[in-house]
């Protein structure tokens, strides 16, 4: 058995000094406001994972509205999305996630968010995929409000 899911995150820019992409904090001008670190590569990630399992959103599990998640580390919601998936003999097979943006730009942070997702899911590092993209200065992002990011991933019986 196969199972598919897609997530989907967007953040604000706040005043602030770095950003946080998959668990990697990145210098920057600006933050990202959220109730949480506003992970938004986290973020996507763990709705991906829990629309594959048909379990609803992070905003269901982790509401903005519970203060036990004001400045929560996003890991914290990935790693009970992964724990998730382990319950029902599934393994994730691979992460395919893009982060959209016009700035900061993330090339030189590529290996070190791949090698953390490798880590936090646990996966293979092969069978993980950051990539970024910008939207051509079209809409917020492109108007540098704030990133997006879209992540699916596949998950899998285990043997």
């Amino acid at each position: 058995m196969f199972r598919i899911g897609t997530g989907f995150d967007v953040h604000a820019f706040k005043a602030g000094n770095s950003v946080k992409l998959c668990g990697v904090k990145i210098p920057f001008h600006r933050s990202l406001a959220g109730h949480s670190d506003a992970d938004v590569a986290l973020h996507a990630l763990t709705d991906a994972i829990l629309g594959a399992l048909a379990l609803g959103d992070i905003g269901l599990h982790f509401p903005d509205s519970d203060m036990k998640w004001k400045e929560a580390d996003s890991a914290i919601f990935l790693n009970w999305s992964m724990e998730q998936v382990k319950k029902r003999n599934l393994e994730l097979s691979n992460i395919d996630l893009t982060i959209i943006c016009e700035k900061p730009k993330i090339s030189i942070y590529r290996e070190q968010m791949k090698q953390n997702l490798s880590k936090l899911c646990p996966l293979e590092y092969d069978k993980i995929n950051v990539k970024a993209t910008t939207t051509e200065r079209l809409g917020f992002t492109g108007r540098e409000e704030g990133i997006a990011s879209i992540c699916s991933i596949l998950l899998h019986e285990t043997d």
